[in-house]
């Protein structure tokens, strides 16, 4: 009898050892699954954008080493609108973002004017690598002013204007990490004839009110945490006129920094720099900070 309720007790035991273990394995493929989810995007529309509003103020008052009042605001808006259907990738991004400073005793400049839309459609071709095709719109809201001059307008809303498209490869390891190699690319600039009557302007030539340029793009996007809640995100895009001195290569980099506080308060730091010898013999360089208050949708 003694050996018949240890027998029973044992089978007991065993059996619920063999319950919690597969049970513990069933969880851990559950969570397994859930994960794969959150990575691996569904097919269809995937949408997400972020309206923030950075301000800035210094005041001085009996301030003996000297300073100037002074106050900006800056907003900006990101907006993705990605699709994905089997083998086929479509990105669509949308930046928009306007600033003005107002110095003492100094009239109100802008500290950043910009409107870019991009659009990088993908056909899987093997591992990472799709088969592309690109399109890439800048353009700016308001009037523009010679630094030297404020009184003399450079540009206006439109003008300057600058198309990018054609057709590559794509190496795309997730929505953060990924670059487009096309080098057949056209790139157009529209300008007002009224900026050229007297000289170019962004590489139109004197009289004319656009210029054609073919040859290579190269567009990279990775965006990673640096640590818990500091966000780094890079966009750099390099151009190459094959029609006319090739070796001097257009360069845009941006570098995005956003030091997240709480769900709608981070600091951000933007920096950029361009080197486009048809608009200017050397680098054009744009920073912002400052507290940002953002809101998601």
């Amino acid at each position: 009898m003694r050996k018949l309720v240890l027998a029973i007790a044992l089978v007991f035991v065993i059996n619920s050892v063999s319950a919690q273990v597969n049970e513990k394995e069933l969880m851990k493929k559950t969570e397994e699954v859930v994960d794969k989810i959150k990575v691996e995007k569904p097919d269809g529309w995937v949408k997400k954008g972020v309206f923030t509003f950075l301000a800035n103020q210094s005041t001085f008052t009996n301030w003996q080493a000297g300073g100037q009042g002074n106050i900006s605001g800056n907003v900006s808006l990101n907006y993705d609108f990605n699709y994905k259907k089997s083998d086929w990738s479509w990105d669509n991004r949308l930046l928009a973002g306007y600033g003005l400073t107002k110095i003492k005793d100094q009239p109100i400049q802008k500290t950043d004017d910009r409107i870019e839309f991009n659009s990088l459609l993908g056909k899987k071709a093997t591992g990472y690598w799709y088969f592309s095709a690109f399109f890439n719109f800048k353009t700016q809201f308001d009037s523009g002013f010679d630094p030297k001059n404020i009184t003399v307008k450079t540009s206006h809303f439109f003008s300057p204007s600058f198309f990018q498209f054609g057709p590559g490869m794509l190496w795309k390891k997730s929505d953060n990490f990924k670059f487009n190699i096309a080098p057949a690319t056209s790139k157009l600039i529209i300008v007002d004839s009224q900026f050229t009557e007297s000289g170019s302007s962004f590489g139109v030539k004197q009289g004319e009110s656009s210029r054609y340029e073919f040859g290579a793009a190269i567009n990279g996007y990775y965006k990673f945490n640096a640590m818990e809640n500091i966000t780094l995100e890079n966009i750099i895009n390099l151009y190459s006129n094959y029609l006319e001195d090739a070796k001097n290569v257009d360069v845009d980099y941006t570098l995005n920094i956003t030091m997240k506080i709480n769900k709608y308060l981070s600091t951000n730091v933007a920096f950029q720099t361009i080197y486009d010898d048809n608009a200017f013999a050397g680098f054009q360089i744009r920073q912002v900070i400052g507290l940002g208050v953002n809101y998601g949708f």
